[in-house]
C-alpha cells in the first residue's frame, strides 16, 4: 500500500479552513496518480493504491465538511464514494483470484479442475468489475471530478493574489478599489481631445426624390459568451483529465 504523502507547510498553527485546502489538494492528487494503467488486470495493485487513496480523500472530505460551501461539497463526495465503490467492485475479485490461484498451485491434479471451475467464475466477476471500474472513471472524467475537487479547496483556501494585486484591506465596502485624488486627476489630464470636425462639401445636385442613405447601425455585436469563460471540463483542475489512462 502506497504511503499517504505529506502535506507541506501543514502544522498546528494552520487556520481549519486553510487545512482543509491544503489537504484537499494533496490528497486528490494522490487520487488521480494512482488512476495511471488502474484498468490494467495484470497489475492489481494500482488499484488497491487507488481505492487507498479515494478512502484517504473520503476522510479528508467528511473531516472538514464545515469548511466547504455545501452546493461544492456534496455532489464531490457522493462521487468520491459512488468511485470508491467502483474500485471495490474490481478489488474483491482480484483478492479472491489471487488467493486462489495459490490455493491451485498447491492441490493434487485430481483436485485442480474443481479448482479451476471457481477461477473461471471469478474472473467473470474481475471482468465485470473492470468494465464497472471503467465506466465510473468515464463519467467522473465527463463531470470533471478533479476540477470540481480543485475548486473545492480553493474555496476553503484561497489561492494568493498575484504579486502587487489588492488586498481585502484596499477595498472599499462595495469591494472595490477606491480611487485616489491622483487617480482622479491623473484620468482627467489623459482625457483625449476631440479630433476636429472635417467638413466635406458636395457640389453635386439634390435630387428630391434621392432617399437619405440609413444611418450606421449603433447596436453592440452578440456577446460570445464562450470567451474567456475557462478551459474545457475536462482540463479546468490542475491535474490530468485521463482518469485511468496508460502511462
Amino acid at each position: 500500500m502506497a504511503k499517504a504523502r505529506e502535506i507541506p507547510g501543514l502544522g498546528p498553527d494552520i487556520p481549519f479552513a486553510r487545512a482543509a485546502g491544503m489537504t484537499v489538494r494533496v490528497r486528490a492528487q494522490e487520487l488521480v496518480d494512482h488512476s495511471d494503467d488502474v484498468l490494467d488486470t495484470e497489475d492489481i495493485e494500482r488499484v488497491h493504491a487507488m481505492r487507498v487513496a479515494s478512502r484517504r480523500l473520503r476522510a479528508v472530505l467528511e473531516i472538514h465538511r464545515e469548511c466547504f460551501p455545501p452546493d461544492l461539497f456534496k455532489p464531490v463526495l457522493k462521487d468520491v464514494k459512488a468511485l470508491a465503490d467502483a474500485l471495490g467492485a474490481r478489488r474483491d475479485p482480484d483478492v479472491q483470484l489471487e488467493s486462489l490461484r495459490a490455493f491451485a498451485e498447491a492441490v493434487g491434479e485430481e483436485e485442480r479442475p474443481g479448482v479451476d471451475v471457481f477461477i473461471a467464475q471469478l474472473e467473470m466477476e474481475q471482468d465485470d468489475g473492470n468494465a464497472t471500474l471503467a465506466d465510473e472513471l468515464q463519467r467522473i472524467r465527463e463531470t470533471d471530478l478533479a476540477g470540481r475537487l480543485q475548486a473545492l479547496a480553493d474555496a476553503a483556501d484561497p489561492p494568493d493574489p498575484p504579486e502587487g494585486a489588492p488586498g481585502p484591506d484596499d477595498l472599499d465596502e462595495h469591494g472595490v478599489v477606491p480611487e485616489t485624488e491622483t487617480d482622479l486627476m491623473e484620468g482627467a489630464g489623459a482625457a483625449v481631445e476631440p479630433a476636429p470636425e472635417t467638413v466635406v462639401e458636395d457640389d453635386r445636385p439634390v435630387d428630391p426624390d434621392e432617399e437619405d442613405p440609413a444611418p450606421a447601425s449603433t447596436s453592440l455585436a452578440p456577446f460570445d459568451g464562450s470567451r474567456g469563460n475557462g478551459a474545457p471540463p475536462g482540463e479546468r483542475g490542475r491535474w490530468p483529465g485521463s482518469w485511468g489512462a496508460r502511462s
